[in-house]
């Protein structure tokens, strides 16, 4: 039986500009512009997602099924970070406000397109089904519960939840010890 995941002549193939060892990437993900994309070591992707633009996935990250990154003007995924099942995450928009044309198939001088990157700091873990809009960085430690709307930068080592997207308690940071003995133990040299 076929693993679903690719070989690593596979993943070398595509092009990326980065892939790191032990990464795991489904057959079943789709890419686009591959050589601006960089992947760190041992870092999954699952089936149906959708890559495309200036992303930078680090090291120890998990990308769901179904998720979307649209990363025209860049997205950064820090280190141990989770990006849950139907997430999208954009670095532009069109304006919907009326003002103006909307549309990849509209030429740009018709449109007003808010755009601008998106950072996800260490230890960040988004629920599923999350949106995540564009010019914002999501701090360290940030877990984001299902279902919310993120329209705005979020302070570090908090949850938050809701459309959009509002502070409901502070987070613990056992997460980051736990990181460091796992490392430890996985490469006791280091």
């Amino acid at each position: 039986m076929k693993n679903s995941f690719m070989t690593r002549d596979e993943i070398e193939k595509i092009g990326f500009k980065f892939v790191g060892k032990d990464v795991l990437i489904s057959r079943k993900t789709s890419f686009y512009s591959p050589e601006n994309i960089s992947i760190g070591d041992h870092s999954r992707i699952d089936d149906f997602s959708i890559i495309s633009g200036k992303v930078s996935i680090g090291s120890y990250v998990h990308i769901s099924a179904y998720v979307g990154l649209f990363g025209s003007n860049g997205i950064v995924i820090s280190d141990f970070c989770c990006v849950s099942i139907k997430t999208t995450i954009l670095s532009a928009t069109d304006d919907f406000s009326g003002e103006s044309m909307f549309g990849s198939v509209v030429p740009m001088e018709y449109r007003n397109v808010q755009k601008g990157p998106v950072i996800l700091r260490k230890y960040v873990l988004i629920g599923a089904n999350c949106l995540i809009m564009p010019d914002l960085i999501i701090e360290e430690g940030v877990s984001l519960g299902a279902m919310s709307f993120v329209n705005k930068s979020l302070k570090e080592w908090a949850v938050y939840t809701g459309i959009p997207a509002k502070f409901l308690k502070n987070r613990k940071k056992n997460v980051k010890n736990m990181a460091r003995l796992f490392l430890k133990r996985r490469n006791p040299n280091c």
